[in-house]
């Protein structure tokens, strides 16, 4: 077992909503917009610095991150 929360591109979105939606309940990040398209998702997170959009795995990461730096 690999210890990831996804097996595939429906649970990895599924998952990074989770986190994202946790990070901003514990108000680590003001908000955050998800764009589903067909074949992928795509994460706009306004506080970041970066404007451009984040994929699924991305940001993943970036709510890992955030959410790992606060506890």
């Amino acid at each position: 077992m690999t210890g990831y929360a996804f097996h595939d591109e429906s649970t990895l979105t599924e998952t990074t909503e989770k986190l994202g939606k946790q990070a901003l309940k514990l108000g680590l990040i003001p908000s955050f917009v998800v764009r589903h398209y067909p074949d992928s998702s795509q994460y706009y997170i306004p506080s970041e610095k970066e404007s451009e959009p984040l994929t699924s795995e991305e940001a993943y990461l970036r709510f890992k991150k955030i959410l790992a730096q606060a506890s």
